[in-house]
């Protein structure tokens, strides 16, 4: 399947920096994203919680942004945008799935309550108030009780999908897409990260 011209226009405007392109490409392509994870996660019987669904999604979407969007820019065109992101998606997800693996093996098998403490504290680069402060000003209504809740009074996705009464598989997205407003500067290139090892997809495979 060729590249439409809708995604042709989405990718231009995040190349050049447009205002607002990363968060309509995040809200195109988060549910793609989300269904790779998921599918390659069952396919090597690795279970993984909402919260770790929602680091590795993240960690997916600044793979796409790192050196200036390097992935965005290595695209070809030669297929559906789509089809080019799953690649990218399954590979880097494959790969945080292996690190994980390796490090459940050197784990004590007795890490209960060190589980729970960790699931209590802020995930996802997170931890500083301040920056919940600026974030929370950027959002409104469930978007902005949902990242209360879990960032400054440590509840969990249960917890907060009870209260809410939202679906607790809407969580994971909402604060991912939280943490992108976060990032984002409109004023700036997108943020710098060290990528990880990344080589781009052929976009036959």
């Amino acid at each position: 399947m060729a590249l439409t011209a809708k995604d042709r226009e989405l990718l231009k405007r995040c190349l050049h920096h447009e205002p607002g392109a990363w968060n309509d490409f995040v809200d195109r392509f988060l549910g793609l994203i989300y269904h790779v994870i998921h599918h390659t996660a069952h396919q090597r019987s690795f279970p993984l919680r909402p919260e770790d669904t929602e680091d590795v999604a993240a960690d997916i979407l600044l793979t796409i942004v790192a050196n200036d969007y390097h992935a965005l820019r290595q695209f070809r065109g030669n297929s559906s945008l789509a089809t080019y992101l799953t690649v990218i998606a399954r590979r880097a997800c494959t790969q945080e799935l292996a690190r994980r693996a390796a490090a459940r093996e050197v784990q004590p098998t007795n890490n209960a309550a060190l589980e729970q403490e960790a699931d209590s504290r802020p995930r996802g680069g997170l931890e500083a108030i301040e920056e919940v402060g600026r974030l929370l000003k950027k959002l409104a209504g469930k978007e902005r009780d949902v990242v209360r809740l879990h960032y400054l009074e440590g509840r969990s996705y249960e917890e907060i999908s009870t209260q809410l009464d939202i679906s607790i598989n809407s969580i994971g997205p909402i604060l991912s897409r939280a943490r992108q407003k976060l990032r984002q500067d409109v004023k700036s290139p997108p943020p710098q990260v060290s990528p990880r090892q990344f080589s781009p997809p052929d976009e036959a495979d």
